[in-house]
């Protein structure tokens, strides 16, 4: 359930790079919007760290942050990816995948290092990136006859809808993003006409 109407973005993908008594952390950003974004961006970072001791990562997906995942790539258990995941959630983001690489510098960090390091790296690197707010929007389709299509296409006008897609063929379909503070309005608009059918998509 969605009880806000907006969420927030990076707008451009970042780099940083972290020391923690020799070890070195190099931390990447990138908007990412599913899985398999996700999976290339990783690979990515691999071809171009190849030297690198662990790549942990924590991403987060969908305007109602629905979907996150952490992986500590062989760091002690949630030192890594969990403070990852944390400065993500701190800065109420979302679509967002964040890598930190880290080269061993021969001493160990203990528990509390890795957390604090990890962590200070994804931090500096939401720091290099500019967050956007985006308008949350719902997806509705419209199916109507011919006759409704001057109707139709004043309400879309009406309200500033953003169409999507349409199949004006033997019957009409028009699919639209409406933002969600918007939709009861706009479907309340689309319901006083009763030869207009309108589905949530």
């Amino acid at each position: 359930m969605l009880f806000s109407d907006t969420y927030k973005e990076i707008k451009t993908n970042s780099q940083s790079i972290y020391k923690e008594r020799g070890s070195k952390f190099i931390s990447y950003t990138f908007s990412v919007y599913n899985e398999e974004e996700i999976k290339s961006r990783i690979q990515e970072v691999k071809k171009n760290e190849t030297g690198a001791n662990h790549y942990c990562y924590a991403y987060r997906l969908h305007p109602d942050k629905s979907m996150c995942r952490f992986n500590d790539d062989g760091e002690p258990n949630s030192t890594a990816g969990k403070p990852i995941l944390k400065q993500i959630q701190k800065n109420e983001l979302t679509n967002i995948l964040i890598v930190v690489v880290r080269y061993f510098g021969g001493v160990k960090l203990g528990i509390p290092g890795l957390i604090r390091s990890y962590g200070t790296a994804a931090m500096n690197a939401i720091k290099s990136s500019e967050i956007i707010t985006k308008m949350i929007k719902e997806k509705y389709a419209v199916l109507f006859e011919h006759e409704q299509m001057n109707d139709v296409m004043r309400i879309i006008k009406e309200h500033n809808l953003e169409i999507i897609q349409t199949d004006f063929q033997i019957s009409c379909k028009l699919t639209f993003l409406v933002p969600k503070k918007q939709s009861d309005m706009v479907l309340e608009s689309f319901k006083n006409n009763h030869k207009i059918k309108i589905k949530y998509n």
